[in-house]
């Protein structure tokens, strides 16, 4: 299908504005990171790496980027458990509410966050709080893996759904058992999806700030929570830069790992 010249033009610039909307304020704060002065000012009063080192030595952004990290690791894992079992669930087998199944799946991530963190918090602090279990890294990364599964069912569901059961059945037909066939069948099959979704798993959990907000304790604090307490402290202001520099420029790895590992794995098999 040929579009005119004007048309094409168009869409190029609608492009680029959209490119800029999304990136431009990312760059400036990367920019801002370096800037001597120590408030949020545009353009810079001049360049130093002053606050790089006084970012590499707090001691409060450290601790939350390691509970960050176990948060991110721990959600991820039930995530790839829980979420890989129901994509097989609802996509190899026919029963009865298979695609309420899914539905129910898949709803927690469009629901609010805070709506998400009030019920979790209720549930924490009412139901399992009269046997001791207090608000903590536990039901932090609990809270996680609520929408954390369906970034990886999606992921392996779509895999499947692409991947067919032909070659599956052709193994059982030569003699295969059902594990035999997941390890040298199924299992390379999905291994890129598991990745991409594992690694976009991680990401949103790692960022993740509402639901944190609700369900951990005042002893938990992630770095998304260090950066919201510190962001209006004038003398953590340019940390804060640098540390939103920091998260600006790592996101950009499991993104682009996971699309690279998704793109590669349909590729192989075409």
């Amino acid at each position: 299908m040929e579009f005119s010249r004007s048309f094409r033009v168009a869409l190029r610039i609608g492009m680029w504005l959209g490119l800029a909307l999304l990136y431009v304020p990312l760059i400036l704060i990367v920019i801002n990171s370096f800037n001597r002065s120590k408030t949020f000012s545009f353009p810079p009063t001049g360049l130093t790496l002053e606050w790089w080192i006084a970012a590499a030595h707090s001691t409060g952004a450290l601790n939350a980027l390691g509970t960050s990290v176990l948060a991110g690791l721990g959600a991820t894992a039930i995530a790839l458990i829980l979420g890989t079992m129901a994509a097989f669930a609802v996509q190899r087998y026919r029963f009865f509410g298979r695609h309420t199944i899914s539905f129910l799946v898949v709803l927690p991530i469009t629901l609010p966050g805070i709506v998400t963190g009030i019920a979790l918090n209720a549930t924490f602090t009412a139901v399992l709080g009269p046997f001791g279990i207090g608000l903590g890294l536990a039901t932090v990364i609990i809270g996680h893996a609520t929408f954390c599964i369906v970034i990886v069912f999606n992921n392996v569901q779509a895999r499947l759904r692409r991947l067919g059961t032909s070659l599956e059945e052709a193994s059982a037909d030569l003699g295969g058992t059902g594990w035999q066939t997941f390890r040298y069948v199924t299992f390379p099959s999905i291994r890129g999806a598991l990745v991409a979704g594992a690694l976009l798993a991680f990401a949103l959990s790692f960022d993740e700030i509402v639901v944190t907000t609700f369900t951990a304790g005042p002893e938990v604090q992630t770095l998304p929570i260090w950066i919201f307490g510190n962001l209006f402290r004038p003398n953590q202001a340019p940390v804060v830069n640098v540390v939103a520099a920091v998260l600006t420029i790592v996101a950009i790895v499991p993104v682009w790992l996971s699309q690279r590992l998704a793109g590669d794995s349909i590729t192989s098999r075409v």
